[in-house]
């Protein structure tokens, strides 16, 4: 049931249950107006048949002496010197009225009571179709006043899912409008949420830039220089690393020119299959890989995409050496379609990546080693670059599992 459903239902129970409790009360307060009168009347007349018997030696009214009918409580309650009325309980109530006379006799007078009478009768269906007419129209309004706060609370989570999912221009004041209620203020917040993760993200992208565009130079420099120092164990050890240094600059290159939005896929018409199997073997001889290493399973018949080869090779390089680096050999690739999918025999891809795509700088479990979490979103800024979907989870064996499907018209031709 949704938030509307459950507004209006809590509306109309509680405007109905007021309608009933008034409904209730107007009835009861009708009947005992109506007792009351009813005792007015009956007390009257057995002081007009009193005095006239008092006078006269007559009864009035049909009155009668000593009547061996009268209720016990009545007659105990003249006895004691009081004017009463009594009526007995349904069905066939009665309404007797009683009062002492010369001698000490007692005076009464008894008529029927019809609890039922055509007046009361009219004021229940009266009751009822007021009742019902209201609870119905309370009904129509509650379920506009729960729709247009459903709606609007409905707008700032719209707003809010597109936030999380990139789009931070996204603004929920302007899909709710501006108020002082509650989800006004709801939407305030999720506007200044948005624009203060706005800064931080552009912060990160300038800092990330800035970073590899001031170390390119220096780091190129020290390559060089390393490459003069003599033979030996040190000197390997030195150029190793300033070569890792460099990757690491090239790396955040990278990712500053996704950020900056000016990527364009480069295309042209391949045999996916064919592609994924040469690109695999290019980086088996880059890496120095064993055969086995990296296994290549086609599927089903040879599909021809129009994609960027270049970006589809640094993906699979990219999927392909996280799987070496961070889980366990044979890394299995295949390809179906426009699917691809890399697979290895490790512990898995976290949950929190599997759950928010990559991040630069963050490497995942501890069990799957350790790294700067620049692959994986490199693998991802070239996908969207192609339009392509690029997902993270859990084999049926176990070990993580990327999948790249390709799309049939590439963003870039649209």
């Amino acid at each position: 049931m949704g938030l509307r459903s459950k507004l209006g239902l809590i509306f109309l129970l509680v405007s109905s249950l007021a309608i009933l409790v008034l409904c209730v009360a107007v009835y009861t307060q009708a009947q005992s107006s109506r007792l009351d009168r009813t005792r007015i009347s009956a007390d009257e007349r057995i002081q007009l048949a009193a005095e006239s018997f008092d006078r006269n030696d007559v009864p009035l009214f049909g009155s009668r002496l000593n009547d061996p009918d009268l209720p016990p409580q009545l007659r105990d309650s003249v006895k004691s010197g009081k004017r009463a009325t009594f009526k007995t309980a349904s069905p066939n109530a009665k309404m007797w009225a009683a009062t002492t006379v010369k001698d000490g006799r007692i005076l009464s007078i008894v008529q029927d009571y019809d609890v039922n009478d055509a007046s009361m009768d009219a004021l229940r269906r009266a009751l009822i179709i007021g009742g019902g007419g209201t609870v119905a129209l309370l009904a129509l309004v509650s379920v506009v006043l729960a729709g247009s706060l459903s709606r609007r609370i409905v707008a700032v989570a719209s707003t809010a899912r597109r936030i999380a999912g990139g789009e931070l221009d996204a603004s929920a004041v302007g899909s709710v409008g501006r108020g002082k209620d509650e989800v006004a203020g709801l939407a305030t917040a999720l506007d200044t949420m948005a624009s203060s993760l706005r800064g931080q993200l552009e912060a990160e992208r300038r800092f990330t830039a800035d970073v590899a565009h001031d170390l390119r130079t220096p780091v190129t420099g020290l390559l060089t220089a390393a490459e003069l120092l003599p033979p030996g164990r040190p000197s390997e050890l030195v150029r190793d690393r300033a070569k890792v240094l460099r990757r690491l600059v090239e790396d955040l290159l990278e990712i500053a020119r996704f950020d900056s939005g000016v990527e364009q896929a480069d295309l042209e018409n391949l045999g996916l299959g064919a592609f994924v199997g040469s690109a695999v073997g290019r980086l088996r001889m880059q890496q120095s890989l064993a055969p086995d290493s990296v296994v290549v399973h086609r599927v089903g018949p040879e599909e021809t995409v129009s994609t960027d080869s270049r970006r589809i090779e640094r993906i699979l390089a990219n999927l392909i050496v996280n799987g070496l680096r961070h889980g366990k050999p044979p890394i299995e690739v295949t390809v179906q379609g426009r699917v691809i999918e890399v697979v290895d025999h490790g512990s898995g891809y976290p949950e929190e990546l599997i759950a928010e795509g990559p991040r630069r700088f963050r490497s995942g479990m501890a069990e799957r080693g350790v790294g700067h979490g620049l692959g994986l979103t490199i693998a991802a800024g070239h996908a969207k670059v192609l339009g392509a979907e690029l997902t993270f989870g859990s084999a049926l064996s176990g070990g993580a599992l990327a999948r790249l499907v390709l799309p049939a018209t590439p963003e870039t031709e649209l």
